[in-house]
C-alpha cells in the first residue's frame, strides 16, 4: 500500500508540474495527504475525466482499489502532457529559429549598409530589371513583367509564391522576343543544298525553292504550313532539316505521336505546382531565334482523351491569321508565332482532324522504286554507315548486287530504313573481321550476304495462281507502301445475302454492296441466273483477317471476283487491279497510286487495270515505275471483265452495263477537280484517327 501511494504521489507530481493552470498548493496538499481514500479522492476531483470515470471511482468503496484506478487514469493523463510539452517545445524551437534567421539577416543588411555594400536581393531585383527592358518584348508584357517583379520585391524570400514569380520571370526573359536570324535566300544554293542532301523529289524540291523565291520577292509575307505526307523512311524529317540549312534557320522538332494532353501544347497555368510552358515554347526558347524551321513531327498519331484535345489546340499555331497572338497558358501573354516556318509530317492524312488538314498545304512525299533505292542506298547510305563504323573505302566494297539483293531479299517498305540498318549489319561484320586481324579488304556480292544477315527474309511474291474462280487480285496502299490482296468470294446455299470478313470497314462494306448490287441488276446481260442470287448466299474474304481494311478502291476487284465466281471462270493471274465503283457501273479514280503500281511490279503481275481519270497519273509515275507493265484505262465495269475474265457479254463494245457509260464517263472527265488531294481523300478519308495501320484500298 505504501508503495502504491508513493508511486501516486511520483506521478501525479510530474503532471503537477506538466500543467500550466495548476496552483501551487495542490503540490503542498498532495505531500500532506496520507490516507489511501483521501488521496485518491483529492487526485479524482482534480483530474480532467469523463463522468462515467467518476461514476465508477464513487461506486468503488475500497480505496485500495480507488487508489488502484485513479493511478492507472493518472498514468494516461501524464502521457498526453508530455506529448503535448514536445509538441510545444518544437513549434516554440521552430519559432525561435525564424526569428533568430530574420533577426540575423536584418543584422546583415545594417552591416553592408555601413560596409557600403550593396543587398544581395536588391541587387537581384535590379538585374530582372534589366533583362526585362533589354529583351524588347511587347510593351503590354513589358509593364506585366515589371509588376511581376514590383510584387516579387515585396514578397519574402522565403515565401512560396516567390519562387513561382522568380520561374515565371526568367521564362519571359528568356524567350527570343525579338532575336531572329537573317534568310539567306540564294536559290541557286539552296538547290544545290536540296539536291546534296536529297534523291530526286524533284516535285518537293521545287516547291521549297518556289517558297523561297516568294520569300525573296516579299520577305514580309507570310509563310506557308506545308505537310509532308508520305510513308516511313522516305526523308521527311531530314527534308525538314535541309530545308532549314538552305534557309539559314535554326531547326526545331517536336514529335506529337503520344500527346494527348493539351497542355503539351498550351502549356499549364501557373496555379499548378511545378507549371511549365508548352512545347511550342520551350523549343523556342532553346533555339533562341523566333523564327527557326519548326516540324512537327507524326501528326496523325496525335491523342485525345479528358485532359483536352492537343489537335485542337494546334489550329491556333498553324493558323497564320492567328499564330501572331498566339497565347500560352503559363505564359499568359501573347507571342508573335507568324515568322515561324512550320512544317508537319505525316504517314496518313486521313487521320489528320480536317480542321487542321484544312490550315496547310499538303505536299506527297511517295515510296522509292527498286532503282532509286540503289541510288540512294550508294550516294547516301553506304558513305554514311562506312563512316559511321569507322571503315574507309578501301576496306569494303559493296557491289549494286548485293545492295539489290537486300532491297529485294532482306527489306519490304516504301522507304530506306530498314535498307541502311541492313547495309550498317553488313559494315558491322566486316569491321568485326577487320578488328580481329582475319582480313583488310573485302567485295560483298549477293553471296556473301547470308552469313552476315541470314536467309531472305522475303520472296520475289508471285500473284495467286491458282486458276480458282472467284479469286481476284487487288492493289492495296498501307503505311509501309503498296500490297496484293486477294478478294476471295464463296458461295453457300442461302437466300442471296451477302456475307463480308476481314476486317473491312464502312467504305469497304459500301462497296461490295454496290458490286453485289450491279451484278443482280444485270445478272441477264452478264450471263448469269437469277437462281443462283437467290438460293445461295455470298460470301466475300479479304485476307490478312487480323489488318484493318479501308477504302472504296477495291470495288473493281470485289466486282470482278464475284462475277467470276458466278459464272465459274477464273480471272487472269497477271492481272491486278484498282479502282472505285458505283452503281452505274463506273470506275472512278483513286490515289496512292506509284505504291500500288510498284506492289504490283514487285508481284510478277504484268497488266494493272486503272480507272481512265488516273491516266495523267500514270504518266507523272517516270519509266522506271512503270517499265514492264501494261496498263489497261477502263471507264466502265463492262472494260474491267473483258479484260479480267474476257467478254463475258452477249453485246458488243462493252454495252452489257450501259450504253451510256462510256459518254457518261467522257463527260465526268471534263469537270475540274482537284488533283492530288481530292485523290488522297478518296482513298483515305474515312479512315479511323487512331488505331493500327491500315490497309488502303
Amino acid at each position: 500500500l505504501q508503495a502504491l501511494i508513493v508511486s501516486v504521489r511520483r506521478t501525479a507530481a510530474r503532471a503537477l508540474a506538466l500543467s500550466p493552470n495548476m496552483p501551487e498548493e495542490a503540490a503542498v496538499m498532495l505531500e500532506n495527504i496520507e490516507d489511501p481514500s483521501s488521496l485518491a479522492d483529492f487526485l479524482a476531483a482534480n483530474l480532467s475525466i469523463n463522468v462515467e470515470q467518476r461514476q465508477e471511482l464513487l461506486e468503488e468503496l475500497d480505496p485500495v482499489e480507488r487508489l488502484e484506478k485513479v493511478s492507472v487514469i493518472l498514468a494516461h493523463q501524464l502521457e498526453v502532457l508530455e506529448l503535448s510539452h514536445k509538441i510545444q517545445s518544437r513549434v516554440k524551437e521552430s519559432i525561435e529559429k525564424s526569428q533568430r534567421e530574420y533577426f540575423l539577416q536584418e543584422q546583415l543588411k545594417a552591416i553592408q549598409t555601413e560596409l557600403g555594400q550593396g543587398d544581395g536581393r536588391t541587387e537581384e531585383l535590379k538585374d530582372l530589371r534589366q533583362k526585362i527592358l533589354k529583351v524588347r518584348m511587347p510593351k503590354k508584357t513589358e509593364e506585366e513583367a515589371l509588376r511581376e517583379l514590383e510584387r516579387l520585391g515585396k514578397i519574402p524570400a522565403s515565401s512560396p509564391e516567390y519562387s513561382v514569380i522568380r520561374t515565371y520571370l526568367d521564362w519571359v526573359c528568356e524567350l527570343p522576343w525579338s532575336v531572329q536570324t537573317d534568310d539567306q535566300l540564294d536559290i541557286q544554293r539552296a538547290e544545290r543544298i536540296l539536291n546534296r542532301d536529297h534523291y530526286d523529289l524533284k516535285k518537293v524540291k521545287r516547291r521549297i525553292l518556289e517558297l523561297l523565291a516568294v520569300r525573296k520577292l516579299n520577305p514580309r509575307g507570310k509563310s506557308p504550313i506545308l505537310c509532308f505526307i508520305g510513308p516511313p523512311g522516305v526523308g521527311k524529317t531530314s527534308l525538314g532539316k535541309s530545308i532549314a540549312r538552305a534557309m539559314g534557320r535554326k531547326f526545331v522538332r517536336i514529335s506529337l505521336g503520344g500527346i494527348r494532353d493539351e497542355a503539351d501544347i498550351r502549356g499549364h497555368r501557373r496555379t499548378y505546382i511545378g507549371s511549365l510552358p508548352g512545347r511550342i515554347l520551350q523549343e523556342l526558347r532553346k533555339c533562341g531565334s523566333r523564327n527557326p524551321v519548326f516540324m512537327l513531327d507524326e501528326m496523325d498519331k496525335i491523342g485525345a482523351d479528358f485532359r483536352g484535345d492537343p489537335a485542337s489546340a494546334l489550329l491556333e499555331v498553324l493558323d497564320p491569321e492567328q499564330n501572331y497572338t498566339f497565347s500560352d497558358h503559363y505564359l499568359d501573354q501573347p507571342f508573335d508565332l507568324s515568322d515561324v516556318m512550320f512544317i508537319g509530317t505525316a504517314n496518313y492524312a486521313g487521320r489528320i482532324p480536317s480542321a487542321l488538314l484544312d490550315r496547310m498545304e499538303l505536299i506527297d512525299l511517295p515510296g522509292y522504286t527498286d532503282s532509286e533505292k540503289l541510288k540512294i542506298a550508294k550516294r547516301y547510305l553506304v558513305p554514311r554507315q562506312l563512316k559511321e563504323n569507322g571503315l574507309k573505302k578501301t576496306q569494303l566494297t559493296i557491289k549494286d548486287e548485293a545492295i539489290s539483293c537486300i532491297i529485294h531479299g532482306y527489306t519490304r517498305e516504301a522507304g530506306v530504313r530498314n535498307l541502311e540498318r541492313r547495309i550498317a549489319a553488313v559494315c558491322r561484320a566486316v569491321a568485326a573481321d577487320i578488328a580481329k586481324g582475319t582480313k583488310r579488304n573485302r567485295t560483298i556480292t549477293c553471296k556473301d550476304l547470308p552469313p552476315i544477315l541470314g536467309p531472305a527474309h522475303y520472296e520475289s511474291e508471285v500473284a495467286l495462281r491458282t486458276g480458282i474462280p472467284g479469286v481476284a487480285t487487288a492493289l492495296a496502299y498501307t503505311s509501309v507502301g503498296g500490297e496484293l490482296l486477294f478478294i476471295e468470294s464463296a458461295a453457300v446455299p442461302g437466300r442471296g445475302q451477302l456475307q463480308l470478313t476481314g476486317q473491312i470497314g464502312s467504305v469497304m462494306k459500301e462497296s461490295a454492296h454496290a458490286a453485289f448490287s450491279i451484278i443482280r441488276s444485270n445478272a441477264k446481260r452478264l450471263g448469269i441466273k437469277d437462281e443462283l442470287l437467290t438460293k445461295f448466299d455470298f460470301h466475300i474474304h479479304v485476307p490478312a483477317g487480323a489488318v484493318p481494311k479501308d477504302g472504296p478502291s477495291a470495288g473493281v476487284a470485289m466486282f470482278t471476283s464475284l462475277v467470276s465466281l458466278l459464272l465459274q471462270r477464273p480471272a487472269r493471274p497477271d492481272v491486278a487491279m484498282t479502282g472505285e465503283i458505283t452503281l452505274r457501273g463506273l470506275v472512278l479514280p483513286i490515289g496512292g497510286l506509284k505504291e500500288k503500281v510498284i506492289a504490283a511490279k514487285h508481284a510478277g503481275i504484268k497488266t494493272v487495270i486503272v480507272p481512265e481519270r488516273n491516266r495523267k497519273d500514270i504518266a507523272e509515275l517516270g519509266k522506271e515505275v512503270t517499265k514492264g507493265l501494261q496498263f489497261a484505262y477502263v471507264s466502265n465495269t463492262a472494260e474491267v471483265l473483258q479484260i479480267a475474265l474476257g467478254s463475258v457479254d452477249k453485246r458488243p463494245d462493252g454495252e452489257a452495263l450501259s450504253r451510256q457509260s462510256v459518254k457518261e464517263v467522257r463527260q465526268e472527265q471534263a469537270q475540274p477537280r482537284e488533283r492530288d488531294q481530292k485523290d488522297r481523300r478518296d482513298d483515305h478519308g474515312q479512315q479511323k484517327r487512331n488505331g493500327p495501320p491500315e490497309n488502303r484500298l
